[in-house]
């Protein structure tokens, strides 16, 4: 296993590294309804990234910061809020990055890539803080494995840059129409990033984001016939070994 990557419903993720590290992005884990798991079975995180402010995005990942110790990354205005609601610099658990920028945490590098989507910071139903656009990730294992992240974006002529840059054999894309990209806007993001695997998401939790991933399979096929497309279910992973 050079990668295990967990789909757990929705836009969240984790990903667990040669070396043993945890990697989770975006957890969304109560209130999801697509989620297999509770907070309370997460035992151990080494990094969380978060893509932008959206409850379903940002979901628990203070909550998990707080309980394992992990490092939060996010952009800089999610971090002060996440400094405001208890995570601390001092003791290396928030990372905040911008656009293009990069750091290596805990052995992992992650670089802060464009992402084409609006963003608050939603606390709750009621309130809501100005937040900051969104981002999305590509993590650099330590042997190598680069996995790209999209959270929630259209797609965008700049994923060539992405692909030219840092080469990304897995992208992990959402697929859901409406909010983000569709299955077609998602296969010619394939092709322009040419990746080895596209693992799609952001799909099928709600009845107005649902995704015909048999039109996602031919179109992939057909624009982009070097990349393997692998469908999750939630809960279920999928091993990338180069």
């Amino acid at each position: 296993m050079a990668v295990k990557i967990t789909w757990l419903g929705h836009g969240s993720f984790k990903l667990e590294t040669v070396s043993g590290k945890v990697v989770y992005l975006d957890p969304w884990i109560g209130g999801n309804p697509a989620c297999p798991i509770e907070l309370s079975d997460i035992a151990r995180a080494d990094i969380v990234c978060v893509t932008h402010g959206h409850v379903d995005h940002i979901g628990d990942s203070i909550k998990l910061v707080k309980k394992t110790g992990a490092t939060f990354i996010s952009t800089p205005e999610i971090g002060f809020f996440a400094r405001k609601n208890g995570i601390p610099d001092e003791g290396g658990e928030l990372c905040p990055l911008n656009i293009g920028g990069s750091s290596i945490v805990r052995g992992i590098k992650v670089i802060m890539t464009n992402a084409v989507h609006t963003s608050d910071i939603m606390v709750s139903e009621n309130e809501e803080v100005t937040g900051s656009g969104a981002c999305g990730y590509v993590l650099v294992t330590e042997d190598d494995v680069r996995v790209y992240f999209a959270g929630d974006t259209g797609v965008f002529g700049d994923m060539r840059l992405i692909a030219d840059l840092y080469a990304p054999q897995v992208a992990i894309m959402p697929v859901g129409g409406k909010y983000n990209m569709g299955v077609r806007e998602a296969a010619y993001a394939a092709y322009l990033l040419k990746s080895k695997v596209f693992i799609p998401m952001h799909y099928d939790t709600f009845p107005d984001q649902k995704a015909d991933l048999q039109e996602l399979a031919e179109l992939v096929k057909a624009m982009a016939p070097f990349t393997n497309l692998v469908t999750l279910k939630p809960g279920e992973s999928f091993n990338y070994n180069p």
